[in-house]
């Protein structure tokens, strides 16, 4: 009897995971797909091919018409720091120069002490709209 309950378990168990990895490629998928990379701690980011000052020209358009309105801009090492706010969210984007013509996006909006994936990609797909 106890071979047929052990083989049970494993069953259970085999198909319970494999609805994990579904959901789990299911999500890569659609991040992938968006071009757009999440890492556990909330931040956002994605690299374009393109210049610093294109970048940030796109990341200010884009928070305009989202209407999040920018309380500063400031330098940092290798490129441009932009903080803005919308709603009860802190939006930091971080633009960092690789290349002269590529340069990576990093966006993170804080609520809090949570982070909103969803605000910080959005902000990013609507920057590639105007590049």
């Amino acid at each position: 009897m106890k071979p047929i309950r052990n083989l049970a378990l494993i069953g259970s168990a085999a198909l319970i995971l494999g609805g994990c990895e579904a959901a789990a490629l299911t999500a890569l998928g659609v991040g992938a797909s968006a071009g757009v990379s999440h890492t556990l701690s909330g931040i956002t980011y994605r690299t374009f091919a393109e210049p610093l000052p294109r970048v940030k020209t796109a990341s200010l358009k884009a928070l305009n018409r989202m209407q999040i309105k920018v309380a500063q801009t400031s330098k940092i090492d290798n490129g441009e720091a932009i903080k803005a706010k919308a709603a009860d969210r802190d939006i930091d984007i971080e633009l960092e120069a690789l290349s002269p013509n590529t340069t990576r996006m990093r966006v993170t909006a804080s609520q809090g002490l949570f982070k909103d994936s969803a605000t910080a990609t959005e902000i990013i797909m609507q920057t590639e709209r105007f590049l």
